[in-house]
């Protein structure tokens, strides 16, 4: 028996992985955690745009993150990313392009029919994507249910797979927490059918949508382990970016605020490891949709291979 610890996006990854290749697999759930910081993700699955600061090696882990979501019941939008800046802000599309790749310059208004005459040119990533992440992660937890995996708050038994993100602090010593912050908005008057990065030396912001006038719009990155609600600066920032994307979010109504600590290692690379006999899948820093997919495949090869002289005695 495998028991993955946690239901966020790197456990239930995880536990697919393995339940696939036949492994019997437990998910450990604690009764009294929070909601996933999982939950709080823009879903992008954006290797490219990653890249303008993210190291190559998460770029490559994310290739093929929107093929596994898919094929893994998710509905992936294939849309692409659209990249912008305000005219006072153009030295940095530059700099984006010059740190990106596969993308394209475009007259953004050709796009996206309401940001006409507001931006000179932006970048395109074309292969770029985006997913509700609330509905990819309860997509997972209904397959697993059906291949026979229990949900359940423990103990663990067997090998354990630690995926509980900054609680397994105690067990890794070089991880440290991210706050994360964002807004859901309904603002019908606009009709966005890509995610939209607005970027800016401060605060740079994106805008995913989320269908029926829903805009998800993150996310601050503050190094800070504070726990608590969206702080007020954030809200302020975020705002008034999502307007310089376009002013009718000014009339837009603030759904729902979301913040809570992201773990990352000081590469700031998502990664696999092993204390003892523990094995962790963590630092998903803000890459977890994108790179927990690439780990998860991973860790089921390593244990199918080790676990493989077991069962032939």
């Amino acid at each position: 028996m495998i028991s993955v610890l946690g239901g966020g996006v790197a456990g239930l990854c995880a536990a697919t992985a393995l339940a696939e290749r036949g492994l019997a697999v437990e998910v450990i759930e604690s009764e009294e955690a929070p909601a996933p910081v999982s939950l709080l993700a823009g879903g992008m699955l954006a290797p490219f745009c990653e890249g303008e600061a993210a190291p190559a090696q998460v770029v490559q882990m994310g290739l093929s993150a929107a093929d596994w979501w898919e094929a893994h019941g998710a509905k992936v939008h294939r849309r692409g990313t659209l990249v912008v800046a305000p005219a006072r802000d153009a030295a940095e599309l530059d700099r984006f392009a010059r740190l990106t790749r596969g993308h394209e310059w475009v007259d953004p208004g050709a796009l996206e029919p309401d940001l006409a005459g507001r931006f000179a040119r932006g970048l395109f990533f074309r292969v770029e994507a985006h997913m509700d992440p609330c509905a990819a992660l309860a997509a997972l937890r209904r397959q697993l249910a059906a291949r026979g995996v229990r949900f359940h708050a423990g103990p663990a038994r067997g090998r354990i797979v630690d995926c509980t993100g900054w609680a397994a602090a105690a067990h890794l010593p070089d991880l440290r927490p991210v706050r994360g912050e964002m807004l859901m908005l309904r603002a019908p008057e606009v009709t966005l059918s890509r995610t939209v990065r607005l970027l800016h030396p401060r605060f740079p912001c994106y805008i995913v949508p989320r269908g029926d006038g829903q805009y998800m719009i993150g996310a601050t990155m503050v190094e800070s382990a504070r726990p608590g609600p969206v702080t007020a600066r954030a809200v302020m920032e975020l705002l008034s970016a999502a307007w310089t994307v376009h002013p009718a979010f000014a009339e837009a109504e603030v759904t729902a605020t979301g913040a809570g600590l992201r773990p990352a290692f000081p590469d700031n690379i998502p990664a696999i490891r092993r204390a003892g006999e523990r094995i962790h899948v963590n630092g998903m820093y803000r890459h977890g949709f994108l790179c927990a997919p690439h780990l998860a495949e991973a860790l089921a090869g390593e244990l199918v291979e080790e676990l493989a002289p077991c069962a032939s005695n």
